[in-house]
């Protein structure tokens, strides 16, 4: 299945899709799905991508990163999931956590875990989602006060990727501003083993090696340095991780769909019912067509966003990124449920691995922040229109 995409990237950027494409191939789909039915994790394909440069390739080169941005690590989260193996650890780590730590975090906290996040022997979770705040960060009820030096966190997480196997987890608390009294938001480091820190398996429909999880911070007590960069840059260095976070899912979309579309686009070129393949009649090809359209488009607007947001321009990333975030998702769906639908039976079938996207397929809809939410955010800031909320 062809892809027109030499006249928007670079060379190097080509050379590593084409790189990150053949690691993918090497793992594809069953090993994904061997991996989640034996409940494990992807380990094996994390270090690998890992030791090639892939997880660290938005990081500073002076912390070992590879120096790149955005650009360059959606092509390896969207490459790794069209090859059926997508990593989704690499939305929260590399490009939450790490994209935050290495704009605003100190010396110390970039020496300490920028190195580890680069070469994958260090993974970090990201704690924002609340059970009665959803997409309102402010009503977050996650609080910091200080206690002399320390601080000391309270509060609920919900819906957290990878607990059980991050070595910590960023979290977005709030602390009392000294002057206004008002909240403002913060964010701290929190290690796994911190005593306080709890964590409770939520049982999902989703079938994935990352397991979700409530998490309980109670009188967690943290040193000064936990928190991350300045006090009162809080909201500033949030949005500095949720556009790289919806860049990443825009990218973790594309590459689903993509995996989908081929499986379906190889059976409609080679299953016969009648005198000529399905593939010959038009009620087949052209949603599947539709479908290609509309991942295309996709992409274009991701590499908008990543291109924004690697030149500085939170803005103007801001809105490309909900864009990106909210097209991608709406192309992989339409495109996992073509494809089902095209293979009839099969399609419900283990053996050709597309009934579990169906589920997986809805989280680029609905994680890390809702379509309606989106729209609420193009309405009011794009177009102009009052606020609902």
């Amino acid at each position: 299945m062809s892809t027109a995409r030499t006249a928007l990237e670079t060379e190097e950027h080509q050379a590593l899709r084409a790189a990150v494409a053949t690691l993918g191939k090497r793992y594809g789909r069953d090993y994904m799905t061997t991996v989640i039915r034996e409940g494990k994790h992807t380990d094996e394909l994390w270090a690998e991508a890992a030791k090639l440069g892939y997880l660290g390739v938005n990081l500073p080169e002076e912390y070992g990163g590879g120096g790149g941005g955005m650009a360059e690590l959606s092509i390896v989260l969207e490459e790794l999931g069209a090859a059926g193996s997508p990593l989704l650890m690499m939305i929260v780590s590399p490009a939450i956590c790490g994209t935050v730590i290495a704009r605003f975090g100190t010396e110390g906290q970039k020496r300490t875990w920028l190195p580890g996040l680069a070469d994958g022997s260090l993974t970090m979770a990201f704690g924002i989602t609340e059970p009665d705040a959803g997409s309102n960060s402010h009503r977050i009820t996650t609080t910091a006060r200080r206690d002399g030096d320390d601080w000391v966190l309270t509060g609920r997480k919900v819906f957290v990727s990878g607990v059980d196997i991050a070595d910590a987890t960023l979290i977005v608390g709030r602390t009392e501003d000294a002057r206004s009294g008002k909240l403002k938001p913060c964010l701290f480091i929190v290690p796994r083993e911190a005593p306080g820190f709890g964590r409770n398996q939520i049982d999902m429909e989703l079938h994935a090696p990352e397991k979700q999880f409530e998490l309980v911070l109670d009188d967690v007590r943290l040193p000064a340095d936990a928190l991350v960069g300045d006090e009162d840059a809080g909201l500033l260095q949030l949005f500095a991780g949720l556009n790289p976070e919806r860049i990443m899912t825009a990218a973790f979309g594309i590459g689903m769909g993509r995996f989908a579309l081929s499986r379906a686009v190889e059976y409609a070129r080679t299953r016969q019912v009648w005198k000529d393949p399905i593939g010959a009649h038009q009620a087949i090809a052209h949603p599947l067509a539709s479908a290609h359209i509309d991942l295309e488009l996709s992409r274009l607007m991701m590499q908008k966003a990543a291109r924004l947001y690697d030149e500085g321009d939170d803005i103007g990333a801001g809105e490309a990124a909900n864009m990106a975030k909210y097209a991608a998702g709406e192309a992989c769906v339409k495109a996992v449920d073509q494809a089902v639908h095209t293979l009839g039976g099969n399609g419900l079938t283990r053996e050709y691995g597309l009934a579990s996207l169906i589920t997986a397929s809805r989280v680029a809809r609905i994680a890390p922040v809702s379509r309606e939410m989106i729209l609420n955010y193009v309405s009011h800031q794009s177009l102009g229109l009052p606020k609902s909320y």
